[in-house]
């Protein structure tokens, strides 16, 4: 994995989100109550709002355009709404946000 460096946990509001320019493109990187951090697509697949806009509560982000509900863990849409979110391997190292580039670059290919 190729570890970079996108800032400190501490720019990320709790339950909020940031939008974060890589290389390989814009991702969204949400933090929860629990100062779990989890980096997914900021694209909604239904009308492609703006996720690192929505709310975050618990695991899960709502889109702020139509309500769509989606795991932050995997991606999946939840209840009755269909599709889902890329999501990216992310971690915390003494407070540094590292988010794996290889990945990311090889899910934006696709």
């Amino acid at each position: 994995m190729n570890w970079i460096d996108i800032g400190h946990i501490d720019d990320i509001p709790e339950r909020g989100a940031r939008l974060v320019k890589t290389r390989a493109g814009c991702v969204a990187v949400f933090r929860t109550g629990a100062d779990e951090v989890f980096a997914a697509s900021d694209s909604c697949p239904h009308k492609g709002g703006p996720l690192s806009e929505g709310i975050v509560h618990g695991r899960h982000v709502t889109c702020p355009l139509h309500n769509w509900v989606f795991s932050l863990e995997t991606g999946e849409a939840q209840g009755a709404d269909e599709g889902r979110i890329a999501t990216y391997p992310i971690r915390v190292e003494e407070g540094r946000l590292l988010l794996d580039a290889a990945e990311l670059a090889a899910r934006s290919a696709a």
